[in-house]
């Protein structure tokens, strides 16, 4: 990050677009140009956007959290996926944890302080888990959206309870509107995740022709959501679920435009004549 703000420090003193290093346009009024056109002011703008592609190496330092407070936040989490959180009243919580109500106000000033730690604790170790799980191979985009992807339906154990837990936040957030004001956040980082590798792969050629990244990513981030409400209730079958998200991903990334993927879908044997 300090290189990236010397070298568009030293583009600037040059008199170059931050993004590309070309000619700025010399004249008018307001603030000086710091970008040669709008397309890249737009890169910049979405660079800037974008969370970065998970990746092994660039997996940051888990916070800090004291084994009390994190003994409770699971007892939370149980509580939720079993029960909903209509039912995690601070003594419930305090005796699935198996500690006295005391020391759970001791931890946490109130309910809501609790609920919303709990959630961010969640996230935290839903994120590092995730790194942990995709592989980044920057040659195959649609095998790295469909990691990602992949990560917000109920595959295993792990996945299948902290859905739950979510589903049990997101209903608590329709009728309490200060837990709604830390769910439901304005950001959407997993759309613009998701924008972002798409954009990438079009840049390559590889996406399909016409195919806009942000509709798409609404697209697949609501798809794979239902999907996976889906596979949690047992209305569809796991294979099911896998097959459609496969469907819609080559739709978007078809496999001809990936050198790999037609390398791979190319017949290797004669087909017999019938």
């Amino acid at each position: 990050m300090r290189d990236e703000k010397r070298e568009a420090g030293r583009r600037d003193a040059v008199g170059g677009c931050r993004e590309c290093g070309g000619p700025l346009a010399v004249g008018g009024r307001g603030r000086p140009a710091r970008y040669c056109s709008r397309s890249c002011q737009a890169r910049a703008y979405r660079r800037r956007r974008q969370p970065p592609v998970p990746a092994p190496a660039a997996e940051p330092e888990p916070v800090a959290v004291s084994p009390r407070r994190r003994q409770i936040a699971e007892a939370v989490w149980r509580i939720a996926a079993a029960r909903g959180l209509h039912a995690a009243s601070m003594r419930e919580i305090a005796a699935e944890a198996g500690v006295s109500l005391r020391t759970v106000q001791y931890h946490f000033t109130g309910k809501h302080q609790l609920l919303v730690d709990a959630l961010r604790l969640l996230h935290d170790d839903n994120e590092r888990r995730a790194r942990a799980r995709i592989r980044h191979d920057a040659d195959d985009p649609r095998g790295l959206l469909r990691a990602v992807l992949e990560e917000f339906l109920p595959l295993d154990e792990e996945r299948r309870t902290a859905l739950r837990v979510l589903a049990a936040y997101y209903s608590r957030s329709l009728t309490d509107p200060a837990l709604a004001a830390v769910f439901l956040a304005p950001e959407h980082p997993l759309e613009e995740l998701v924008a972002g590798l798409l954009e990438r792969a079009r840049e390559r050629g590889r996406c399909a022709p016409g195919v806009d990244p942000r509709h798409e990513a609404d697209l697949l981030v609501s798809g794979v959501t239902g999907l996976g409400g889906d596979l949690l209730h047992g209305r569809r079958p796991r294979e099911d679920v896998l097959r459609v998200l496969g469907y819609h991903l080559d739709r978007i990334l078809p496999p001809e435009a990936d050198p790999a993927g037609a390398a791979a879908a190319r017949p290797t044997g004669r087909t017999r004549a019938s």
